[in-house]
């Protein structure tokens, strides 16, 4: 981690600080999940419940958002109590976290821009809930989520619960494997389709432990490679939302979407928010059931990481 580069534009956590510089295991975890994923107050109570689980599971936890201007690797109290009722917070991904930064803006960071920022920091591994990806429509849109060009250039493992079942994973793994990310199922030989454990497709790679993906990233970058891991670890299964079921509420959504002419940034949270009221709920808890999951498992993946590689 650059000295100058913490001086001029981050600002790390003491916590965090004191767990990179002796080698120990750290999560990122983004912060749109607090300001554009969910209401106040259960937004930090969720924030605080997820770094709780990573702590529980061997790591710290480093949440990232940008304030004023500056790139908090990791979150104290205040800012987060702050964060989750904030107004004029900027959403963020690659393209628009320079302009954040260079106008002192608020801003939360999805999938792409907390990978840019933990590796600013030499953190390694990533809990979120799902990835973007290549968006229905595609081919009249080119809507295509920021998210997959990072995994391919940016050396973050992302654990995740598969990408968000309102797009088109066929097309979307796809992408993926065009652009030489390694997608790994945990314990599972179907991409997860978020709120879904299953989706019907094939998963490219299946790993059982930590240990072993911790030995894939390892290799990874000894080839010099490049890109990031994306590990596709399924929602617990008390707690999904079984596939054909979750299919007929996409689909209303999607039809809704289109009906309203919602378009660009404005998709995801539309039919977030049109799925946890058909759901009555249901999508909510989910999403946080198969958020902390994915928090311990990526707690366990740092811990892989930080022992000597095999």
């Amino acid at each position: 981690m650059s000295q100058a580069m913490i001086g001029r534009f981050l600002d790390v956590a003491p916590e965090v600080g004191a767990a990179l510089e002796s080698g120990g295991a750290v999560v990122a975890l983004e912060s749109t999940i607090i300001t554009h994923g969910m209401p106040y107050p259960q937004n930090v109570a969720t924030a605080r419940e997820v770094e709780a689980v990573v702590r529980g599971n061997g790591a710290v936890p480093a949440t990232i958002a940008i304030i004023g201007g500056r790139i908090k690797i990791g979150l104290t109290d205040e800012e987060l109590d702050w964060l989750g009722t904030a107004k004029d917070v900027l959403k963020l991904s690659r393209a628009d976290l320079p302009y954040a930064v260079a106008s002192k803006r608020h801003g939360a960071t999805t999938v792409a821009a907390t990978m840019i920022c933990a590796h600013l920091a030499n953190i390694r591994v990533f809990a979120t809930g799902g990835i973007g990806g290549v968006h229905q429509g595609v081919e009249s849109t080119m809507d295509i989520s920021a998210d997959l060009d990072e995994l391919a250039r940016t050396p973050v493992a992302v654990v995740c619960a598969g990408a968000k079942a309102i797009l088109d994973l066929p097309r979307t793994l796809e992408y993926l494997e065009t652009r030489g990310v390694p997608v790994v199922g945990y314990q599972t030989d179907e991409f997860p389709a978020f709120w879904s454990r299953t989706s019907g497709l094939p998963i490219p790679i299946r790993l059982d432990t930590p240990m072993a993906i911790a030995d894939l990233i390892h290799v990874k970058g000894a080839l010099d490679l490049g890109g990031g891991v994306l590990v596709a670890n399924p929602v617990p299964k008390a707690d999904e939302i079984p596939v054909r079921e979750m299919k007929d509420f996409i689909d209303e959504a999607v039809a809704e979407a289109g009906r309203r002419g919602v378009t660009g940034k404005a998709v995801t949270p539309f039919l977030l928010s049109f799925l946890f009221e058909s759901t009555g709920g249901r999508s909510l808890a989910t999403n946080i059931a198969l958020v902390k999951n994915n928090a311990a498992l990526a707690a366990r993946l740092a811990a892989a990481l930080a022992r000597p590689a095999s």
